[in-house]
């Protein structure tokens, strides 16, 4: 979970060789502050560590306006997983606009327990200073009692408190904008965000990107959430989805490298050790106690979206990217749905384009961009300037190859909804067999976001034995752009042990070449006609480029293969492509169909079912 994009590389600021020590407050009563560059840093070592709720020692830093002011704004800067407290280059831009800034390497990573030499400075604090995965109890906690910390010293105001965050990073952030002035505590029950003084704490506005909101679906998704409905969490988590083995698997050996693990079976609420192996072991996963437990408390404790959203999170701007194979754009999705239906008078924006973790692109341009964004929401919300615009509904930006060249946009719209006002589709009726064995390898290989050729990565589009294609006419005109998720429906029939789809949206270029535009994963569950998505896309099909849809039985070694051997007959199969362009008469671009709802499910802010276009 740690970004692959660099922030300090994105505002281009290297620190300069610190002056003499600057007069003002002492953070944490520990921290010496220094001028540089026009503001002054504070930073912090393994000495200066500060206890936090439960007496982990966490190692921070803070940074500080050039003057003298006191009861600042504060913006906390959150790290990715693997890492550790973000230094002067990523502070100093916040620092510069007026806020004092916090980062901290979370518990059981850098020298917050993680390296074995801050272990052994302070053997009893850290005695189980763990990584507990980003556990609202734990790590969400520990950002607020430190900026507690600061309130009660006069350096920030208790009520103009920011999260800002990547990846685990990001994780930390949209939990703390769905909690706002509570805290979770260790049986899982709510109280008031106070702080060690007494002092009522809120977050007054949060910029999570790249964040995951259920780690369960994120990790292993079962690709039965919809991004035109407000997902239900059973929808997530039943039945168990597919392990994104790659990057799982890379995780967990980053997270064993650089930080520390609670040893196996001694902390059922950090168990990553026991949790993995069980996880990777496969299928069967559905029926299994353990894997029960292992969902219900990466859901409960690890996951913004089952945080009690019975009060409004605070003001919050997400990001995420089309490219980004570990937190998709439908993360984001799921809280900016369910926040819009239930708290529209809530500021809630989001931003889709082609960065973050592999196969992010990350380009420069887009990045200072979604920078920008993000200074105005905290500008606008956490230092409380009326003044300041902000992103109002959603912004996106496509994916281009080759790599490098200019994305297209921005496109902007009210909603996620309004995003996408037509629908290219095509039905095909003919029936078509995966088999669990069929692909081809190298090409999925090439598109692993591991170990393969990256978001640009073409190969050869002829069928692959045991798979099933289903391709739309070419582009025709100026083409038509995809932004949102494509959507099949079908019939499915399965004969075989524990069954899985892996999906794939190919642009299939004239001269035979293929590039990957969206994926997915899905777990079937019963026979007949059924509705599912690829994670959304952002992406152009030019005139004479054709769309065509892939579905086989694995996607190794991205996602993990079957313990099973089965056979998929998909039949009557309609393909439906969101798209920007608007509905024309004599065009490939029709007015979207009506969606289908599964039964029981609540259409998202804006969706129009069969009964409100025939009230229209």
């Amino acid at each position: 979970m740690r970004a692959r994009l660099s922030l300090a590389a994105a505002i281009a600021a290297l620190a300069f060789p610190a002056s003499a020590a600057a007069a003002g407050p002492t953070p944490f009563g520990k921290l010496s502050c220094v001028a540089q560059e026009g503001v002054r840093y504070c930073p912090g070592s393994v000495a200066t560590r500060v206890p936090t709720f439960d007496g982990v020692p966490l190692d921070v830093n803070v940074a500080l306006p050039a003057d003298q002011s006191t009861n600042l704004p504060l913006a906390v800067l959150s790290h990715g997983y693997g890492g550790h407290k973000l230094g002067f280059a990523d502070m100093k831009p916040f620092a510069q606009r007026g806020y004092a800034v916090l980062t901290i390497s979370a518990r059981g990573f850098g020298d917050s327990c993680g390296s074995p030499s801050s272990r052994v400075a302070d053997p009893v604090g850290c005695a189980k200073g763990w990584i507990h995965l980003d556990d609202t109890r734990y790590e969400v906690r520990d950002v607020q009692t430190l900026a507690g910390i600061l309130a009660d010293e006069g350096i920030a105001d208790p009520q103009r408190v920011g999260a800002f965050g990547g990846s685990y990073g990001g994780g930390v952030s949209l939990a703390l904008a769905a909690l706002k002035d509570r805290i979770m505590l260790p049986d899982g029950s709510y109280a008031p965000w106070t702080s060690p003084g007494g002092k009522p704490m809120r977050l007054a506005g949060a910029a999570p990107y790249i964040p995951w909101s259920n780690l369960v679906s994120a990790l292993m998704p079962n690709g039965h959430a919809l991004d035109y409905t407000v997902v239900d969490p059973q929808t997530d988590l039943q039945p168990t989805g597919v392990d994104k083995q790659s990057f799982v698997a890379g995780l967990f050996a980053s997270g064993e490298a650089s930080g520390y693990y609670a040893p196996p079976g001694v902390d059922p609420g950090a168990d990553l050790t026991t949790w993995f192996a069980r996880v990777n072991a496969g299928e069967p996963y559905d029926g299994d106690p353990a894997v029960d437990a292992i969902k219900d408390e990466l859901y409960r404790h690890h996951s913004a979206y089952a945080i009690d959203d019975s009060e409004a999170p605070a003001p919050t701007f997400i990001a995420n990217g089309w490219t980004d194979d570990l937190f998709p754009v439908d993360e984001a999705l799921r809280f900016y749905n369910r926040t819009r239906a239930r708290h529209p008078g809530t500021p809630i924006a989001l931003m889709a384009l082609d960065f973050g973790h592999q196969r992010g692109q990350n380009k420069a341009a887009d990045t200072a961009r979604f920078m920008q964004h993000v200074y105005d929401w905290f500008d606008r919300y956490v230092k409380g300037d009326p003044r300041v615009a902000t992103l109002q509904g959603v912004e996106a930006l496509t994916e281009t190859c080759p790599a490098g060249a200019p994305s297209g946009g921005p496109f902007d719209a009210s909603s996620w909804v309004a995003l996408h006002p037509g629908e290219v589709r095509g039905r095909f009726a003919t029936p078509q067999t995966v088999v669990s064995a069929g692909g081809d390898p190298s090409i999925s290989r090439a598109v692993d976001p591991i170990a393969g050729d990256g978001a640009c990565a073409q190969t050869a589009s002829a069928d692959e034995a045991g798979t099933a294609n289903f391709r739309l006419p070419a582009a025709t005109g100026t083409g038509y752009t995809l932004l949102g998720s494509p959507t099949v429906v079908a019939n499915l029939t399965t004969v075989g042990a524990f069954p899985e789809l892996a999906t794939r949206l190919w642009d299939v270029a004239p001269d035979g070449q293929q590039t990957l535009v969206a994926r997915g994963t899905y777990r079937p569950v019963l026979d007949g006609r059924q509705v599912f998505q690829l994670h959304p896309g952002g992406w152009q099909f030019a005139a004479g480029h054709v769309a065509k849809l892939q579905l086989l039985g694995r996607d190794v070694p991205y996602a993990r293969a079957s313990n099973g051997t089965f056979t998929i007959t998909v039949s009557d199969l309609e393909l439906r492509l969101p798209v920007h362009d608007r509905p024309s008469k004599r065009g490939q671009v029709l007015a979207p169909a009506a969606p289908v709802l599964p039964a029981g499910s609540q259409p998202a802010p804006g969706v129009r079912t069969k009964k409100a276009a025939r009230r229209r």
